[in-house]
């Protein structure tokens, strides 16, 4: 079964999101525990805890789907001192709102190597960064985003996710979210028959399919292999609507949160349906 929403607002308080969820037909969403352009916010409050589960639970979504995403702000493999521990502190204070809102997943794009060191001591970094975080919490699982690969960003490539996952020593706790736009602009063809079988082909056997936690579930402005991260509405994009249909009737992805971040909200209600319409058409 597929389960579909997208990244909604929690302006007002995190309570609100599930609210947002239930008014668009979502049976998954993503949310930010706090602003996400900020390095630190104040601590939630037990009102706002109490009513984000009340209000989870009146919507009838599981915690299974629901898929927090960090602040932009972190860089888990920053080559700067200083740049770093913020970000591993930042981190961390993610996982714990987590912790404490009974959330399973903090999804998080893995970081910059800003051409000041190595790809491979970038991806190290996140590893360990990721280690201290995973150290000091329980029971949320750290999910790597792959990424589109622009400017300095690590993580477009499989191996990237799998030179993380390598190095991180509990592996029960450490998972991958696959974005639609962002594997495309990385330069694997989704779009066509053959190169969606071939890039999951790769995926299974570079990082694993046991490791899919999620997916960002977006359709793309961007040419393959552009490197550009630039999301479209589902079927307006250079995927377009033969690729959603193949997707959704794919159950290598059921059970798990599928996350719009397509840029027209206006839309969002209108495109699970589409989607969910795709996945009935067997």
């Amino acid at each position: 079964m597929k389960y579909i929403g997208p990244h909604v607002s929690a302006s007002g308080g995190v309570e609100n999101a599930p609210l947002n969820a239930m008014q668009v037909g979502a049976t998954a969403f993503a949310l930010f525990t706090k602003n996400q352009r900020q390095w630190f916010s104040a601590p939630l409050s037990e009102k706002s805890i109490a009513a984000f589960k009340e209000n989870l639970e009146k919507s009838g979504i599981s915690t299974d789907y629901v898929l927090p995403h960090d602040s932009y702000l972190i860089n888990l493999g920053s080559p700067d001192p200083d740049g770093l521990e913020k970000s591993r502190n930042s981190f961390l204070e993610e996982m714990q709102r987590c912790e404490q809102l009974g959330l399973k997943m903090l999804n998080f794009h893995p970081g910059s190597h800003l051409k000041q060191i190595t790809l491979e001591e970038c991806l190290t970094r996140v590893a360990e960064s990721i280690n201290m975080a995973l150290d000091k919490t329980h029971g949320v699982t750290a999910v790597i985003e792959n990424t589109a690969g622009q400017g300095t960003n690590v993580g477009f490539s499989f191996n990237h996710l799998a030179y993380i996952i390598d190095k991180v020593e509990d592996k029960k706790r450490v998972g991958v979210c696959l974005d639609t736009c962002h594997t495309y602009s990385a330069g694997y063809d989704l779009k066509t028959e053959n190169g969606y079988q071939d890039t999951f082909k790769e995926f299974e056997e570079v990082v694993g399919f046991n490791y899919l936690r999620a997916i960002h579930l977006n359709d793309t402005k961007k040419d393959l292999g552009s490197r550009v991260d630039r999301h479209d509405s589902i079927g307006k994009g250079l995927l377009g609507m033969g690729f959603f249909e193949r997707f959704m009737k794919d159950p290598r992805f059921d059970n798990m949160p599928l996350i719009l971040e397509t840029p027209d909200e206006t839309l969002w209600a209108e495109e699970i349906q589409q989607l969910f319409a795709l996945n009935l058409e067997l």
